[in-house]
């Protein structure tokens, strides 16, 4: 029996070949962030296609934060700096969208946190720690406040500092993008804050200042096991990540036909009396009379 000939990958849309391009260009160093791409007269002649084809390009590569568009007599498509917003943007809208449970979420970011505690042990300077000790003092302050959405922005800000005392760009957008994902969660079901989170913290930096890497992950280790099950036992937080309840199947009833064919029997004769001719009720003569008798 003869196989069956593989199946063709799909041919990419027009807008989308020229987005492959322009990345393609940027992959080579043909293109840098601040340059200026043609006009769209120019790319559809250089690509082979409609200014209409340029135009969705340009508009997805807007949206994938590639570049700018701006207007103007000075306006046009110019590529941006790289954006770490866009990784977190995607992140998030895997988690809105159920493909990203919260589970996984805080599993995950346990797991960088301990690759980038273990870094910042052997790179952080003293200025790093003494924005981190600032960070938790803030917080706390916040807390006393209860100013409880300024103290989870001060709690991303801790994270954050924290991945830059690593000196890796790349450890920098990937928390940025995990931390900010659980922050929307939290402002959005109102999650109770732990009271136990600046104590860690604070034993978390004293381990980082006697460069003692195994004890600081050992400590955010065990907040991050006591957060995370803090944030499941919220009951909005619970199903953040889209994946809901199994839904039970609703049953009709047996009796249903019976109970609707008694209903309708019963509604049967009122409906047939009110089918009844005019004639069989009284004369309007009729209904006078006993009054004029007794007149």
């Amino acid at each position: 029996m003869n196989a069956a000939p593989p199946k063709k990958p799909p041919t990419p849309r027009v807008f989308e070949a020229i987005c492959d391009q322009v990345r393609q260009q940027l992959a080579r160093g043909a293109l840098r962030p601040g340059d200026k791409l043609p006009a769209e007269r120019e790319l559809a002649l250089q690509c082979g296609s409609s200014r209409t084809a340029v135009r969705e390009a340009l508009r997805s590569l807007e949206i994938a934060g590639v570049i700018e568009l701006r207007k103007g007599v000075k306006g046009g498509a110019f590529i941006r700096e790289g954006d770490p917003a866009v990784v977190t943007r995607s992140f998030g809208d895997m988690v809105h969208l159920g493909r990203i449970s919260l589970e996984s979420l805080t599993e995950s970011r346990a797991i960088l946190l301990d690759a980038v505690l273990r870094l910042a042990c052997e790179r952080a300077v003293e200025a790093d720690l003494i924005a981190l000790e600032h960070s938790i003092e803030r917080t706390e302050e916040l807390t006393r406040q209860k100013r409880y959405d300024e103290r989870r922005l001060q709690l991303v800000n801790f994270y954050r500092l924290l991945a830059q005392a690593t000196r890796n760009e790349v450890m920098v957008i990937i928390v940025d993008a995990v931390t900010d994902i659980l922050l929307v969660i939290l402002q959005r079901d109102g999650a109770v804050p732990r009271a136990e989170t600046m104590s860690a913290h604070r034993e978390i930096v004293q381990c980082l200042r006697r460069r003692d890497a195994d004890k600081a992950s050992t400590a955010m280790r065990r907040h991050f096991t006591a957060l995370h099950t803090h944030l499941l036992a919220q009951p909005k937080v619970r199903w953040a990540g889209g994946k809901a309840p199994a839904r039970t199947p609703l049953k009709t009833p047996a009796k249903a036909p019976a109970k609707t064919t008694a209903k309708k029997t019963a509604k049967a004769p009122a409906k047939a009396a009110a089918r009844k001719p005019a004639a069989t009720a009284p004369s309007s003569s009729a209904r006078r009379r006993p009054s004029a008798a007794r007149r």
